[in-house]
């Protein structure tokens, strides 16, 4: 397990440093690594390892979008008002809408194998978006509009909303009946996580304001009350909805309002941070690509994303009706909203787990949509906000 972990951090960092001299993003050369060490390669990660794959990505998610709240601030928010309520599903439900046009006619799948599959693609990937929206807003690009803010916020409600629909579906699927109650969950999740965020945020804030406590207990704090949060989530399941996720960044968000020089330390510590965990995170993610698949599913899952992406766009441009952005501002939005990767990892494995028809193709599309979209993503994001968007 210490050979598998030093090969993950040092090939990883290594290849990102290789790809980022070459003016690619370093996400790219960590997948390879991930690829490269996983078991569809050369297999030299151990098994302990990829048994808590999913529990490490998940930590390193948690700390991208503590510091996500952190830099958050609600009043930026507010500014953008309609369309941020609008990205949260919109482009979603569009981009699940152009699966069920395309998946039964090139895929030959049937409508429900369809929506499944919708699901698992329509998410996008806070692991790329956050990163990148947070260097806009340190650097000043697109916030005097609270461009960045709108995007870190409708991506993380984005996947809540993806993910439920993906439990209904399934559960469908496998003989079931559309159940209302896993319908209703999907507000009810969103609301009461980033009620519980604002309550446990108030209460730190309180806390770090009576007691001198030093930062780096703080982080320990955050990130424990942060898994916390995650873990309870699981354990509401079949109870009532709830979405850690999003209590945590609403956590953070309330420490910025409350403690605005605090929120900034502590962020920085948590960049600090997140320099190890993204390695880990998409070392971890390239261990789960199936070259096979990729290769077998070939022109026609790729046409499939780049259709469905399309779908997408237009529901990104429906959102931004009637705002004050303009045409570049919007291009920069939908581009923002295309990278895949760990929702994708995460569920794509979940239908072929539970032995329904379309489990396989279900699997290489989302193996596909991380292979293009993530990579592509990434770097038009990097190489367009500066053209884009206006530096305040």
């Amino acid at each position: 397990m210490l050979l598998s972990i030093a090969l993950i951090f040092l090939l990883g960092m290594s290849f990102g440093k290789i790809f980022q001299k070459f003016g690619l993003p370093p996400l790219l050369g960590m997948l390879l690594t991930g690829i490269l060490l996983g078991p569809y390669m050369f297999n030299l990660l151990d098994t302990t390892i990829l048994s808590i794959s999913a529990e490490l990505r998940q930590m390193a998610l948690i700390i991208i979008l503590v510091r996500a709240g952190l830099n958050l601030d609600i009043y930026d928010l507010k500014k953008v008002g309609r369309p941020a309520m609008l990205m949260c599903f919109v482009p979603a439900c569009f981009e699940i809408l152009g699966i069920l046009l395309l998946g039964p006619k090139l895929l030959g799948l049937s409508l429900l194998d369809a929506a499944i599959l919708g699901t698992v693609i329509a998410a996008v990937s806070p692991a790329v978006i956050v990163p990148r929206m947070l260097k806009l807003m340190e650097e000043g690009y697109g916030t005097n509009k609270s461009i960045p803010q709108m995007i870190l916020a409708g991506a993380s409600v984005d996947d809540v909303f993806v993910i439920v629909l993906f439990t209904t579906f399934t559960g469908l699927a496998q003989g079931g009946t559309i159940d209302m109650i896993q319908l209703v969950n999907i507000p009810i999740a969103i609301i009461l996580g980033i009620l519980v965020g604002i309550v446990v945020g108030l209460g730190l804030s309180q806390l770090f304001t009576k007691f001198h406590i030093r930062d780096t207990i703080k982080v320990i704090l955050i990130l424990s009350i942060a898994f916390l949060l995650v873990t309870l989530e699981s354990w509401l399941e079949g109870i009532i909805g709830f979405s850690g996720l999003l209590a945590v960044m609403a956590l953070g968000a309330t420490i910025h309002q409350l403690k605005v020089d605090v929120a900034t330390r502590l962020s920085l510590k948590f960049s600090k941070m997140w320099s190890g965990a993204e390695v880990l995170l998409f070392v971890l993610v390239g261990a789960l690509i199936n070259v096979d698949y990729a290769i077998n599913a070939g022109l026609v899952a790729i046409m499939i994303v780049l259709g469905s992406l399309i779908f997408r766009i237009i529901g990104v441009y429906i959102s931004l009706l009637k705002t004050n952005l303009n045409s570049k501002e919007k291009i920069f939005t939908a581009i923002a909203y295309t990278p895949k990767a760990t929702v994708q990892a995460a569920i794509g494995g979940i239908p072929l787990a539970m032995g329904l028809a379309s489990g396989e193709i279900v699997l290489t599309v989302a193996v596909i949509s991380i292979v293009v979209t993530a990579p592509l993503g990434a770097i038009l994001i990097d190489k367009t906000y500066h053209k884009l968007l206006v530096k305040d």
